[in-house]
């Protein structure tokens, strides 16, 4: 798994600033950031959808398909600011040792 991100990073950092005529991720970086964010939203809200209609229908694909577009979308958020997916592997990675109640409580001071 981590070597898919690792290639998909270099990719989305080789594009990050390819002409936007000719690369879909190089013309969401030269829209912005919140072109980017708008992206995000939209693909959030259809994992959510898909994730309802599977639960329906019993039929994963779309859920599947909609997920990797929003993990797409939020790669490319992250990169534009800076940042890899290597930050948030390394963030769950760190959370292995900590119940989700005692992460979550964490937060809040």
């Amino acid at each position: 798994m981590t070597d898919v991100l690792a290639q998909l990073h270099e990719v989305l950092e080789a594009r990050k600033n390819a002409d936007p005529e000719s690369s879909y991720v190089a013309s969401l970086h030269a829209k912005g950031l919140n072109k980017i964010l708008e992206k995000v939203g939209e693909e959030s809200v259809e994992t959510l959808l898909a994730a309802k209609d599977a639960a329906l229908n019993g039929d994963t694909s779309e859920l599947i398909y909609e997920t990797a577009d929003l993990w797409f979308h939020s790669l490319v958020m992250l990169s534009h600011l800076g940042e890899s997916h290597e930050a948030v592997l390394n963030e769950l990675a760190r959370r292995f040792d900590l119940s989700g109640l005692e992460e979550k409580a964490s937060r809040n001071k």
